[in-house]
Formats: C-alpha cells, structure tokens, sequence
C-alpha cells in the first residue's frame, strides 16, 4: 500500500517525507495549497479536523502531526532502511529525549520567524523587529545547548544519525536560506559541523529538489 501525504512543498510535510525515503517506503503526494485555503476545505478537514498540515493515508489509516507519522513509520517498518529510532532502549530514550527538545524549544522560536518573516511578509505584513530579536535571542539559547552536547556527540541523540536529527532539517533549512540566518549555525564549530552532515543526506537532498519551499 503506497502512503499518501498531503502538502509536501510545506516544512512539517517534508519531515514526514524524509522519513520515509531514509525507510525506503514507497509514497506519493498530494499537493495542499495553504495560500489558497485549500486546507480549510470541509474534505481536507474530514482528514486533519485544525486544517494544518501534514496528514498521511495508509490504506484506511490516517494519521496527523508530523513527529507522530515519523515515530509511527519509524517503529512499523523498524528493520527496513534506516535505523532511526536507536538499537537499544537508551538510545531509543536520547532519540525521544532530542525529538521533544526539538519540538518544545528549537522549533517554536524558530516557527514564528518563518511565520512572521516569510509568510506574513508574503502578505505585506510589516515585520516587527522586537518579535524577531526576541525569538532569535530565544533560538540562540537553545543552539549553545546543542553546540555543548555536539562537542562530545556526532548526533543528537549519539553516534547515529536518528528521528532527532531529521525532524530539524524542514525549518532549519528556512533558517540557513530564507530568513538569512545562517550565521547562527556557522558561528557554533559543532553545530555547524552537525547541520552540514545532517543537510547532505541525499534523502533531504532528494526531498528538497523534488518538493521546493513555497516562500
């Protein structure tokens, strides 16, 4: 059964869609234009009830909020591709431990500047400069974190690269091209050195080139 998932030009899409090319499972898209509503629609709705993105179909399986597809798909298809989820139950834990850092301190921040900046600047949005220093004196604090525990890890989560690492690819690539921001990646030896590993997969590669940004 070929997985099915919605908006792959968006950032949590493309999160969904890294994971599933590292676990070489076979997929095809449909395309969600946000700028045009169509995520509000009463049948996208049926599928994803906040209208946000993405959502997966698996057969008679639906399934939202990108960090649940990937552990979902990750755990299903564990001995096939890519080990992304740690060969023991420790690891397993760092992997969980780095995946929540991720999503309660290194994308919020971040989210916001991609909203406030790209999308809302797509609207003519005036940016307001205290919002944006706030959320990248905010991003900033959580960077030094991860530049202490990548001077003594290659990985987030250990030796391998895992779920913890690939969930920071879609909106860390806005940060390193879109927003301008790549200083704050370069200025960090081992964050630096992490964020060049971890973009060079050839799946995000692959993802990238087959799914541009939209803004």
């Amino acid at each position: 059964m070929v997985v099915k998932v919605y908006g792959p030009a968006y950032a949590s899409p493309k999160r969904v869609i890294t994971c599933l090319v590292e676990k070489e499972i076979e997929y095809e898209v449909v395309h969600v234009n946000l700028f045009k509503g169509e995520n509000t629609t009463p049948q996208y709705l049926q599928l994803q009830p906040f209208g946000v993105l993405p959502v997966i179909q698996d057969g008679d399986y639906t399934l939202y909020e990108s960090r649940a597809i990937i552990r979902y798909y990750a755990e299903k298809y564990k001995t096939q591709g890519t080990e992304l989820l740690g060969r023991t139950v420790e690891e397993r834990g760092l992997v969980e431990q780095w995946l929540e850092v991720e999503a309660h301190n290194f994308h919020p921040p971040l989210d916001d500047l991609v909203i406030h900046v790209l999308f809302d600047g797509k609207k003519g949005v005036t940016p307001d400069e205290k919002r944006i220093k706030e959320d990248e004196e905010k991003l900033a604090r959580v960077l030094d974190v991860y530049e202490q525990r990548l001077s003594t890890s290659k990985y987030l989560a250990g030796d391998s690269f895992s779920l913890a690492d690939l969930s920071h690819l879609p909106f860390g690539h806005y940060l390193v091209t879109s927003l301008g921001k790549e200083y704050m990646i370069r200025e960090r030896k081992h964050v630096s050195r992490w964020w060049d590993d971890i973009s060079n997969r050839p799946s995000w590669k692959k993802v990238l080139h087959l799914y541009p940004p939209p803004v």
